[in-house]
């Protein structure tokens, strides 16, 4: 089971200074197994901010974040990669691109065994083969190539295998189609329902995209102001169109502060 509570989360960068920015508001969201939430939100809306929050990447202001049962608001960040993985808009973070597929691979997957070091042996060769054939990208003959040498669709595809792998109790995806062309980003989104819901992973994605951010999963939350300030799920996510979606959206944020980017993709 793998539950994600944040509670009053408070983050204010720059504090005490002309430029002060309240990133985290007393956030309080409840992410439970298996839930699969996209997030919506304008440019500084705090959505990045909360993944980093997450991850560990800054010291908190107040509040706690708890994963399955585990205060893990003081815990180090690589500590916590061990449960959590993460996936980026740029296709070039997070893999190395002197290294093979397989050896991203294995070394993503060490974080399964709890290892400090990674050899690749003939088991864990064919459990890569088949994991990759399952992306029909054509990669499972190409495990000696250098993840350097790939497409940003490819290498991407690739990343969310290496996110995944060691099957974590938690999946952030921060706009991780948003670099690729409208194409190969679909693929991209089809693969992460298909692994997601194969693996049974507990996942939040930020997306620009109103219609995939209703497509996508089972919950939809939007933020503002470093808040969640709307929860949908059930019949009313069901049943809602996009329109009605961008409607919600300005009436809880604002039309003057919603992005640019989002009603630009909203019509394309």
């Amino acid at each position: 089971m793998s539950q994600l509570v944040l509670k009053n989360l408070r983050k204010t960068f720059e504090k005490g200074t002309p430029n002060a920015k309240v990133a985290l508001d007393r956030l309080n969201l409840t992410v439970n197994d298996g839930d699969f939430i996209t997030v919506l939100g304008s440019n500084g809306a705090g959505k990045s901010t909360l993944f980093n929050a997450i991850l560990g990447k800054f010291r908190l202001d107040g509040g706690k974040i708890i994963l399955d049962d585990e205060d893990i608001t003081q815990m180090k960040d690589y500590r916590r990669a061990l449960n959590i993985g993460c996936l980026y808009q740029n296709p070039l973070l997070g893999t190395a691109p002197n290294m093979t597929i397989e050896e991203n691979l294995a070394l993503a997957y060490t974080r399964k065994a709890r290892r400090s070091f990674f050899a690749v042996n003939r088991r864990d060769s064919e459990y890569f083969r088949a994991l990759l054939s399952e992306l029909n990208l054509g990669l499972e003959d190409r495990m000696k190539t250098r993840m350097g040498l790939l497409s940003g669709g490819q290498r991407q595809a690739a990343s969310l295998l290496m996110a995944t792998i060691a099957e974590p109790k938690l999946l952030l995806l921060d706009e991780h189609t948003a670099a690729l062309d409208p194409a190969t980003a679909e693929n991209v989104l089809h693969l992460t329902r298909t692994i997601i819901e194969k693996r049974h992973l507990t996942c939040l994605m930020i997306t620009h995209q109103m219609q995939s951010a209703l497509q996508m999963g089972n919950r939809t939350i939007i933020m503002d102001s470093g808040r969640v300030v709307l929860d949908l799920t059930g019949e009313e996510r069901d049943n809602m169109t996009v329109p009605e979606l961008l409607q919600l959206f300005q009436k809880n944020v604002g039309r003057d502060m919603a992005s640019d980017r989002m009603l630009l993709d909203l019509q394309t």
